[in-house]
């Protein structure tokens, strides 16, 4: 039986991954990772350097582009067909597989749709990971909530009215898959009069880290691995006191 690992690499700082999955990857004869086509993959990127020699990498490359909706019956059969190869791959392969994952496994990460496939048929330890929002939060330099504050992860994927009640409710907010949203995202938290309180960062604790609010940004750019916080200010005033 193949015995598959997942080590979760923490938000992008190398000096973040835990030691228990930096154990693990530097130990690692085979290593896998997610990566888009013609991409080096963020996640190998993390570990450059860390690699045993003569390491065996298996690069599992997404089948689907821009041009696909993801919310589309076509997009959503390409992926689980990915999976489905991919976790008959694994489980038949002979001894340990690393498999390398953003920020925590379990947290929004693609190596949950593998490990759901693979449970009962394979061994798995799943290491956890520092999530990528904590990464980002902290290098705002402002806590992300205070006392009874109630935070709420949302995806910017979701409709415009549903981004609008979600913000309108939450006193602390993470928005996450911003990517193309970025415009969407802007129109509900102006929408919900937040937007002044919103911030941008992009490529949080990793190299070209940018940290600014979201108001500020120009219509033209484009940031890339960026998530949208808006901070908690404590629902007891008297506690952030």
């Amino acid at each position: 039986m193949a015995r598959i690992i997942c080590a979760g690499l923490g938000p992008g700082d190398p000096d973040l991954i835990s030691v228990k999955s930096d154990r693990a990857v530097r130990g690692g004869e085979t290593i896998a990772y997610f990566r888009k086509a013609g991409k080096r993959g963020q996640a190998r990127q993390i570990v450059e350097g860390m690699l045993r020699e003569g390491a065996v990498e298996l690069a599992m490359e997404y089948p689907v582009t821009t041009e696909i909706p993801f919310n589309s019956p076509e997009y959503n059969d390409l992926l689980a067909h990915f999976y489905d190869d991919w976790a008959e791959r694994l489980a038949t392969m002979p001894g340990e597989v690393v498999v390398l994952c953003e920020g925590d496994p379990f947290f929004y990460g693609s190596f949950m749709h593998l490990y759901t496939r693979l449970l009962g048929r394979v061994e798995m330890d799943v290491i956890p990971g520092i999530t990528g929002m904590t990464g980002c939060w902290n290098a705002t330099g402002v806590p992300i909530t205070w006392g009874d504050d109630v935070m709420s992860v949302v995806m910017a994927t979701l409709p415009e009215e549903d981004l609008v009640h979600h913000i309108g409710q939450a006193d602390a907010l993470v928005i996450m898959k911003t990517g193309r949203n970025l415009p969407k995202v802007r129109r509900a938290l102006e929408t919900a009069g937040r937007l002044d309180q919103a911030w941008l960062v992009e490529r949080g604790t990793m190299p070209k880290q940018r940290v600014m609010k979201l108001a500020d940004l120009h219509d033209s750019d484009t940031p890339y691995f960026a998530i949208v916080l808006v901070h908690g200010h404590g629902r007891r005033p008297e506690i952030a006191e």
